[in-house]
């Protein structure tokens, strides 16, 4: 059998699956590596790969057993300096590996966009104890954010309203980190009126953007997103400058989730995910072209020749909310069948094989004549479809 390209996708979860699919399409060969067995992308992809990619010789071993065209990175809990050894070597690593080394870590990332590139980024400091914490709070004030230097989808995230809330930000950050680095970054909490991703693409032809999306997050994760958010022209202009600065200076090619708070006078930079980002979930029923898609062209230096917003669309989480192995999802039926008026609703279920509190399970997706009513068709259909266990 032939194919396009030969892909080692690390990281085989919702977006991985996704990114599999898009891949696929396009005739790739994909090895979906996780940590644990029958994780979404393996499900969809030509070949499993089950080790930790914290593991330095199980990582090589992989890589140099498939000898792949791309290593794609889909997750945070990597030994980049690994994927350094590789590209070293003549692999290519997406975006690259020094991206990678930089996105998988806050307190490097944050570094270019604050010190390297001069970017408006919101007050912070780093703690590798809770006497650092306390230090940082001092010098950020209060309330404040602390979070880990490396985690996914915002786990490990939450606010300290005083000094009394730090011991407690601390052990929640250190509990939930990924990695072996026990390390937080502690910030202003910024007023924002609202805070948005711009998705970002880096191809041979010069870098797109999508339409902004905006979102909702409960205990640092998402919940739901919206496409598109509306900007004046003067703001969405500063926050595309800023991020074509930084994919720039990160390098390669592919899509970037690129996070800013957005007051009402200026886009602040919070955060950058070299792939593609789970509130761009929207663009699965919002754009002509899937984040996934977006990125899959990118990456096989496939022409994009527009990308365009189909229509104001909605994403919806589908949650669990205890630990179980065994469980069956019913209530997809009730969920497609409402009817916008000028639109559509569509479910994805991922396919994890275990449950636990807050788990993304699945995603609600519409479209409808305004963003308000695309919010509200996703979370009813969100709403009715049920983990049975």
């Amino acid at each position: 059998m032939t194919f396009t390209a030969k892909i080692l996708l690390l990281g085989s979860g919702e977006l991985g699956k996704e990114f599999a699919i898009s891949a696929k399409r396009y005739g790739c060969h994909v090895i979906a590596c996780d940590h644990y067995a029958n994780a979404p992308a393996m499900q969809v992809s030509d070949v499993a790969e089950v080790f930790s990619m914290l593991d330095a010789d199980r990582l090589r071993s992989v890589i140099e057993k498939h000898r792949p065209d791309y290593i794609v990175p889909e997750v945070e809990a990597i030994r980049t300096e690994v994927l350094q050894e590789f590209e070293d070597k003549g692999f290519a690593v997406v975006p690259s590996a020094r991206a990678t080394y930089m996105t998988m870590n806050r307190d490097r990332i944050r570094e270019v966009a604050a010190t390297e590139l001069g970017l408006r980024t919101s007050k912070y400091r780093y703690a590798e104890s809770l006497e650092e914490v306390r230090a940082a709070a001092e010098h950020t004030g209060f309330p404040c954010v602390i979070k880990p230097v490396m985690s996914s989808s915002g786990k490990g995230q939450s606010n300290a309203n005083s000094a009394d809330e730090l011991e407690r930000a601390w052990t929640y950050a250190v509990d939930n980190m990924r990695g072996d680095r026990k390390k937080v970054i502690v910030e202003e909490f910024i007023r924002f009126e609202y805070e948005i991703t711009l998705l970002t693409v880096r191809t041979r032809d010069g870098v797109k953007f999508c339409e902004p999306i905006g979102h909702r997050q409960e205990r640092g994760d998402y919940q739901e997103s919206w496409q598109p958010t509306p900007m004046s022209d003067r703001l969405l202009q500063e926050a595309r400058d800023m991020a074509e600065k930084v994919v720039d200076n990160l390098g390669g090619y592919g899509i970037f989730g690129v996070e800013f708070f957005v007051t009402r006078d200026e886009v602040i930079f919070s955060e950058l995910s070299p792939r593609p980002h789970d509130t761009g979930m929207v663009t699965l029923i919002s754009q002509n072209l899937s984040e996934f898609d977006l990125h899959a062209r990118a990456i096989l230096g496939l022409p994009i020749s527009s990308i365009t917003l189909r229509g104001p669309s909605a994403s919806a989480v589908i949650l669990a909310d205890r630990e179980a192995d065994s469980f069956s999802i019913q209530g997809i039926g009730d969920a497609l069948r409402q009817e916008p008026e000028n639109g559509e609703v569509e479910v994805r279920i991922f396919g994890k094989p275990t449950t636990r509190p807050y788990r993304r399970m699945g995603v609600a997706l519409a479209c409808a004549d305004t963003t308000d009513r695309a919010r509200d068709y996703a979370r009813r259909a969100a709403e009715r479809v049920k983990i049975i266990y």
